[in-house]
């Protein structure tokens, strides 16, 4: 079925530098699945998983906590009833609640918001630019090599960097390198401490990754030069709690593909799991900003440190 979304959800996928084998592993399914995904041929359970791999999100339907939620509220919203709606995409009653449940078939999902939602499309991400004539390339921005000194003097040697890039300066006993074939979102992590600054465009994506490996005991210590962006229920709810996080003063000038040094045009922050206070004290001497107060009885899973 030639829809507008299962376009996007392939555009989705090449703009984050993955190929269709990349994303199956992901969400652990046969690449033939996503395949037949981005023809429009698949389940929901699987589409709305790659929506998550890929922070595929859309407009044009309404809240809603989950994709079913919100084709029932847009259903509500027009005031039909389920026998209504049916008559009107042809398909059965019983279809309809399935996928008001987050089941059934995309090719009925995409024959339903031909009719109750025809304008859903992909919602644009956030764009943080860094510059004209970098739309493109805005992820391709590293760490530069004195900043990093005060990463390792705080807070010692980087056994991994799990989004690692070829021409990134970050020292690590291991890099995860995407372009290589690894693929820090599937590949276990590992070591004593993880260091990343992760792809601004899928940051979400990244600090769950980083959150459940180390709450998995993978790593024991995760550093994460990341903007300040805390809108997400999930960052309030599950990251925070655990988090101890750095609001740097200034801005840091990453490198560019030419080793180029630039600003950024956000505030940045430095997000840790897992760190001792006196790697915190020794970050705090070396970088200006400071560390927000995190309530004592909210200490994540016990690390060795």
């Amino acid at each position: 079925m030639d829809h507008i979304l299962v376009k996007e959800l392939k555009e989705a996928r090449r703009s984050c530098g993955l190929s269709q084998a990349m994303l199956a592993a992901r969400i652990n399914v046969a690449p033939q699945v996503v395949k037949r995904l981005e023809v429009g041929i698949g389940s929901v359970t699987t589409l709305v998983a790659a929506k998550a791999a890929l922070d595929f999100q859309l407009n044009g339907i309404g809240p809603g906590r989950t994709l079913g939620d919100q084709i029932r509220g847009r259903r509500l919203r027009k005031g039909l009833s389920l026998e209504a709606l049916a008559r009107r995409t042809k398909l059965s009653r019983a279809t309809i609640a399935s996928l008001e449940q987050g089941n059934g078939s995309v090719r009925s999902l995409l024959r339903l918001l031909s009719v109750i939602a025809p304008n859903a499309r992909r919602r644009a991400k956030e764009r943080a630019f860094w510059g004209a004539g970098d739309k493109l390339d805005r992820d391709s921005r590293f760490t530069p090599p004195d900043f990093m000194e005060h990463i390792y003097a705080a807070f010692g040697e980087i056994d991994l960097d799990p989004c690692a890039h070829l021409l990134s300066p970050v020292i690590a006993r291991r890099h995860i390198i995407l372009s290589e074939g690894g693929d820090g979102l599937v590949d276990d992590w590992s070591g004593r401490l993880a260091f990343m600054n992760p792809p601004f465009s899928a940051l979400l994506i990244w600090l769950k990754r980083a959150f459940a490996q180390w709450q998995a005991g993978h790593v024991e210590t995760v550093v994460c030069l990341v903007p300040v962006r805390s809108d997400s229920a999930w960052f309030h709810e599950t990251l925070s709690p655990v988090a101890d996080i750095y609001l740097l003063q200034g801005r840091v000038r990453f490198l560019d593909s030419e080793g180029k040094g630039q600003p950024t045009p956000f505030s940045l922050m430095l997000l840790t799991l897992g760190a001792s206070t006196e790697q915190r004290m020794r970050f705090a001497s070396l970088v200006p900003g400071f560390w927000m107060t995190r309530a004592p009885d909210m200490a994540g899973p016990s690390m060795t440190t």
